[in-house]
């Protein structure tokens, strides 16, 4: 079998076979297989598309690629969730301890930020002294102490999807269903998640522009879940204005502590617990410790209200090597710039892919993989969609240590709001259900 075989097979629209698949991929990590050869067949899927049975083929050769965590020590259900990636997007980590602090084991495997989408990594690596790579002992120490355990992808989990994602990311063919769906299952099933709970992302800050796309990814992630043995429930989740009111790395940790501290509560994070409470539902279902929707919210309700998830989130810190006391560090910044509301009115439109682009250009996130990150700038949200303002009225406000990208960060944040005069009438951050 030659590479360029399979290339060609796939380019004039033709069905790979299993066996295919699994050499091609073999192949390419023994180094018989280039680069190019590789980037030439993911245009190919990204122009033709997989079938079911070759997404689940692929999916299959990625976790057979390298080992999968042992966690058959725990009796209950493994349940992960997995977002396609937002702006402000802070979501794993409150609900991570707060379905732990129900009962449901967590095993988690986060990615890091790339292009104007934040990442859960690196806001983890935010917290002093935090570990995200672990051993199987410690994997097990934590799990077993406060239920959920957040890691990176280490190099012998998945090592094809490592390899596959970087030249996808500079070959135009990230948006590929079939790719995203191999790409997520692969690393999921291989850190033994028994479920998965996908929060897909879908708006201007979403690389799923349009909800069409969206239902297509989650239809495709649950029917090849069910080839693998994998029970999946997707969520559809607005990604218009960026979650809550931060933007960054450390600020959005300091945001997740003050939700879990003190509880639900504020107005402005109405839109990110919207989301919580309904990926904590499917999880709680999934992990069979609720018998319905309405008794799992209850249940996250009290755990929240109650300081309990806020207690595991503290012990995951602990158990991983954090300093606890850093979270309620103040940022280290030496620049700031406020955006103000040009004239009295409605917050109509906070563009979320502006204001994550904004917060790039301050050092938030990376636009290469070898690029360094600002863990203390950030962007706080003192205005969302919907809400009134009068002129002069700080909507964002930037925190960076950089004087040279404040500048092109203000005119992003600034070109990212719209002001209308009647009142805005905000949609639901939940869009669609998919089990």
């Amino acid at each position: 079998m030659r590479a360029v075989d399979v290339i060609i097979k796939k380019r004039d629209g033709n069905e790979l076979s299993v066996s295919d698949i699994e050499w091609f991929i073999k192949e390419y990590l023994s180094g018989g297989i280039s680069d190019y050869q590789v980037s030439a067949l993911l245009m190919a899927v990204f122009l033709n598309g997989f079938s079911s049975g070759e997404t689940a083929a692929l999916t299959k050769s990625m976790i057979a690629s390298g080992r999968s965590l042992d966690l058959s020590y725990i009796s209950a259900k493994k349940v992960d969730k997995h977002s396609t990636g937002g702006v402000g997007d802070k979501i794993s980590l409150i609900l991570a301890p707060l379905v732990a602090s129900c009962g449901v084991t967590v095993p988690m495997i986060s990615g890091r930020g790339l292009g104007h989408t934040g990442g859960t990594l690196d806001k983890l690596q935010s917290i002093e002294g935090y570990k995200i790579y672990l051993n199987d002992d410690e994997i097990r120490s934590n799990l077993k102490n406060c239920g959920f355990v957040m890691l990176g992808q280490s190099d012998d989990i998945v090592p094809a999807d490592k390899k596959i994602y970087a030249l996808r990311d500079v070959t135009g063919t990230v948006e590929s269903i079939p790719l995203i769906t191999a790409s997520i299952l692969s690393k999921k099933i291989a850190e033994g998640a028994d479920s998965l709970v996908m929060d897909i992302k879908c708006g201007s800050g979403a690389f799923m522009k349009d909800l069409e796309s969206a239902k297509n990814l989650a239809l495709s992630i649950r029917d090849t879940g069910r080839k693998l043995g994998i029970e999946v429930a997707s969520v559809i989740t607005k990604m218009d204005e960026p979650l809550g009111r931060s933007v960054g790395n450390f600020i959005e940790v300091k945001e997740v502590a003050d939700i879990l501290k003190n509880g639900y509560a504020d107005y402005l994070l109405s839109d990110e617990m919207e989301i919580v409470f309904k990926l904590s539902e499917k999880m709680l279902l999934l992990g069979g410790v609720a018998n319905n929707e309405d008794e799992a919210r209850k249940m996250a309700l009290s755990s929240l209200n109650d300081g309990k998830a806020y207690e595991y989130f503290l012990k995951n810190i602990e158990s991983q090597g954090g300093n606890i006391k850093s979270i309620e560090y103040p940022l280290k910044y030496r620049y700031t710039g406020d955006i103000k509301a040009s004239k009295e009115g409605y917050i109509k439109t906070l563009d979320a892919y502006k204001i994550g682009v904004a917060s790039v250009v301050i050092g938030c996130g990376r636009n290469r993989v070898e690029d360094s990150i600002d863990n203390q700038a950030g962007i706080g949200i003192f205005r969302k969609v919907g809400d009134r303002t009068n002129k002069g009225d700080t909507i964002l406000e930037i925190y960076c240590n950089d004087a040279e990208s404040i500048e092109e960060a203000v005119k992003y944040c600034e070109n990212a709001i719209e002001i209308c005069d009647k009142p805005v009438v905000k949609s639901k951050s939940v869009l669609m259900e998919i089990l």
